[in-house]
């Protein structure tokens, strides 16, 4: 489709019409050229993302049967954009005739294209009965909950068969709502790449469920994330006076704006993350690696288990594999754990929560108990006084580059969607800024973290010994005989 929109473009020069909207090459281009159901269009400021979305709706516009909804959080936002779209389509090409009363465009098809502001989320419920084709949000991270985006995506239905129902959105990072939008499209997938929905909490792609459906057990519907930057936008970048805008901003705002970086969290605790660099490509790990494990067990909320292997030479760490479940039984837990590493050789220790050797009473076995009597073997986490913080210290260092091989000495498998969610958005303690924010819900991962590092000596290159490096890794406090 986006090898279309520039055709049409050329097409149009060839034959002397006027080209009303030219897209940018590149990010500008494959957004108008999408074809799944949702997709966001966002990143650096300046990106032309505002003109995308009066665009997109553009190549509808001849169907009679095109509804529209194109939505701003407030009334002022709103104004402005109707003045950009009275300079798109009030023209002798695409000829749209605009009613101030009900702010409509109404085109010689008869396709319509509504424009609302939403300032209250469960304002959405007034366009409860309607159908729309197509429904855009300008900003969306203005939008703090994901309430209207998706009541809105129930509105979309029609009766042409020939007419794609379609969700578009844009927006910078930050804002209320940074955290929804983040989840819902950038962490499931590298930029640009489609994938299936995909539930924010567990990752598990979203299937239709009705047994009595046609489509049951199949994927609902398609997202894609296409990032934008300023320098795609040529009519911004020609005297460079907005990028020096941008780059007078504080160091959270300027990376946000100008890079587009997602990563970047107010008070977030792990400033050294970059996503550039802390996550590779998966590929077989040798083995002759060290492996390990760590798990932060929780039935009622989630339980996050982490499998690491250690590049001999380096000791760099990496996380190869993630598992992130929810009301699973310990014992349950234990099964899913041998048989997600069951082609990976010797799993040289595990690290529990120590909570979990606690007994209840008379009751019998501990949790941990339990699941080491079934085969899955751990020892407890470090549970001293000053452990946390310790912990915390410990995931910083290793995410700093290493002088010696300027590569960090942690990163992290791209499929392991969980962790490189959730670690960059942890939250310092504003009482204590040594340690994270414990009342923060999502620390299954980061906890299953700094118990796995916790449990490696410290190394360095200096004191690297190829012999030794050959010889079994002995824990330092084996626990239960292990």
């Amino acid at each position: 489709m986006d090898i279309r929109v520039e055709e049409a473009v050329a097409e149009a020069e060839e034959t002397n019409q006027r080209v009303i909207f030219k897209p940018n090459p590149g990010p500008q281009t494959l957004f108008l050229g999408a074809t799944e159901r949702q997709v966001l269009y966002g990143g650096a400021a300046g990106g032309g993302k505002s003109f995308a979305m009066l665009a997109d709706p553009v190549r509808y516009f001849s169907h009679p049967k095109f509804n529209g909804l194109l939505l701003r959080r407030t009334t002022e936002e709103l104004r402005e954009l109707i003045r950009e779209s009275k300079g798109l389509y009030d023209n002798n090409v695409i000829r749209g005739k605009w009613s101030e009363r009900d702010k409509t465009w109404t085109f010689p098809s008869g396709a319509q294209l509504w424009m609302s502001y939403l300032d209250r989320e469960e304002d959405a419920l007034r366009y409860q009965g309607q159908s729309f084709t197509w429904v855009g949000f300008d900003e969306l991270t203005q939008w703090p909950t994901p309430y209207a985006w998706n009541y809105l995506n129930t509105r979309l239905r029609t009766t042409a068969p020939d007419l794609p129902l379609s969700q578009r959105a844009s927006t910078n990072p930050g804002g209320p709502g940074h955290m929804w939008v983040k989840k819902m499209f950038i962490d499931p997938a590298m930029p640009g790449n489609a994938f299936w929905a995909t539930d924010p909490e567990t990752g598990e792609v979203l299937v239709d469920d009705e047994e009595d459906s046609p489509e049951y057990g199949k994927p609902l519907l398609r997202r894609r994330f296409i990032p934008a930057a300023l320098k795609d936008n040529p009519y911004l970048t020609k005297d460079g006076q907005y990028r020096k805008t941008l780059m007078s901003l504080n160091e959270h705002q300027r990376k946000q704006l100008l890079y587009g970086d997602w990563d970047v969290a107010e008070g977030a605790a792990f400033t050294e993350w970059n996503r550039k660099i802390h996550v590779i490509e998966p590929f077989d790990i040798p083995n002759s690696w060290a492996k390990f494990r760590a798990c932060d067990y929780g039935y009622g909320s989630f339980t996050a288990v982490l499998w690491f292997a250690v590049e001999p030479k380096t000791e760099k760490i990496i996380v190869y594999r993630e598992m992130y479940v929810s009301k699973v039984l310990a014992v349950d837990l234990a099964a899913m754990v041998l048989d997600a590493e069951k082609h990976d050789g010797m799993i040289r220790y595990g690290v529990l929560d120590s909570s979990l050797w606690h007994k209840r009473g008379d009751t019998g076995p501990s949790l941990a108990e339990q699941m080491i009597a079934r085969g899955c073997r751990w020892r407890p986490s470090d549970r001293s006084k000053g452990s946390r913080v310790s912990g915390k210290n410990e995931i910083h260092r290793r995410l700093q580059v290493d002088e010696w091989t300027n590569e960090p000495r942690l990163q992290f498998f791209s499929s392991c969607v969980q962790a490189i969610a959730q670690l960059p958005t942890i939250p310092l303690d504003k009482n204590n800024p040594e340690d994270v924010d414990t009342t923060f819900k999502h620390d299954h991962i980061y906890d299953a973290l700094r118990y796995g590092l916790q449990s490696r000596p410290r190394s360095s290159l200096f004191d690297f010994d190829e012999e030794f490096s050959r010889a079994e890794y002995v824990p330092s406090d084996p626990t239960m005989g292990y």
